[in-house]
């Protein structure tokens, strides 16, 4: 393949994902006319129509969308292999990439604030989200995840700590409907739980293995949305005792069982492990781990 082909596929990529010459052409920082020209000698080259033209934009034929999975894949290998390049920099600086879950940013920012005081030319990129970020793609430096340890074989996992997780309420929410003595007295209360029936979660399973559905009455997908609710006073729920612990308003209802513990990790891509930014960045982490009251 010539540096040429690779441009014109590179192209009908952007097309193909976006749907419009505008939206490749500002990707891609060329004229809407370059885009049309590749797409045109990549179409007569390989001998196809790779895209129905109509009015709303490009949508990918069969062909397109053969083309399209090809190109996706190779794109993402070279910006792995970008990242890669950059992560071997033997200077703490530019850009590094830590993803977490949800609910980590009170113990995770003065993490950063210090490693950023420590390296103050680099840009840090804190990033959570539901899906789990491909380290072999690029798409992180660091991940900070919870549960089982992770096996991807080009990973390296590092056990961190494990968050203990208990069963809280507010003092509203006990002076209004009294708190629960014992399991046995669960349907009289309401409680907030997420709200997939299928949640990995340990906790999670347990409570609605011994509580009737219609005292589930605040369910969310969103930890955020479960957080507000028990602070609220909207019921009973799960919280990181590191949180609940810090709150006056809330009474603990059932203390942090070992089986309900989420470990955490560590892990970092086996190519970048032992580069200086990334080393420096575990340095700092495992450091002020050692403090963390979870």
């Amino acid at each position: 393949m010539t540096i040429d082909t690779w441009d014109e596929i590179r192209t009908a990529f952007q097309v193909a994902r976006l749907g419009t010459v505008s939206g490749a052409a500002d990707v891609l920082g060329v004229h809407h006319a370059t885009v049309i020209r590749h797409i045109d000698a990549l179409e007569k080259r390989l001998g196809t129509r790779l895209f129905q033209r109509h009015a709303r934009g490009y949508t990918p034929t069969e062909a397109g969308n053969d083309l399209l999975t090809v190109a996706q894949t190779t794109d993402e290998q070279f910006a792995q292999l970008a990242n890669r390049i950059k992560g071997h920099g033997e200077t703490v600086a530019g850009e590094l990439v830590v993803t977490s879950i949800v609910g980590l940013s009170d113990l995770l920012m003065p993490v950063m604030g210090q490693f950023q005081t420590l390296h103050p030319n680099v840009i840090l990129r804190f990033l959570t989200d539901m899906r789990v970020f491909r380290l072999d793609y690029g798409e992180a430096h660091v991940a900070i995840r919870a549960g089982a340890a992770p096996e991807e074989p080009d990973n390296v996992a590092q056990p961190l700590a494990r968050i203990r997780t208990g069963l809280y309420a507010t003092r509203s929410y006990a002076e209004r409907y009294g708190l629960p003595q014992s399991e046995a007295e669960f349907s009289a209360h309401h409680f907030v739980v997420t709200d997939s029936a299928e949640s990995r979660a340990p906790f999670y399973r347990w409570l609605r293995g011994i509580t009737p559905p219609e005292s589930l009455t605040y369910r969310a997908t969103e930890p955020a949305a479960l957080e507000s609710a028990i602070r609220s006073g909207l019921g009973i729920g799960f919280l990181s005792a590191f949180k609940a612990q810090k709150d006056p308003d809330l009474v603990e209802v059932l203390p942090p069982r070992p089986e309900w513990d989420a470990p955490l990790w560590i892990v970092t891509h086996v190519d970048l492990h032992r580069t200086r930014k990334v080393q420096a960045f575990l340095t700092v982490l495992k450091d002020a781990a050692k403090s963390w009251t979870l």
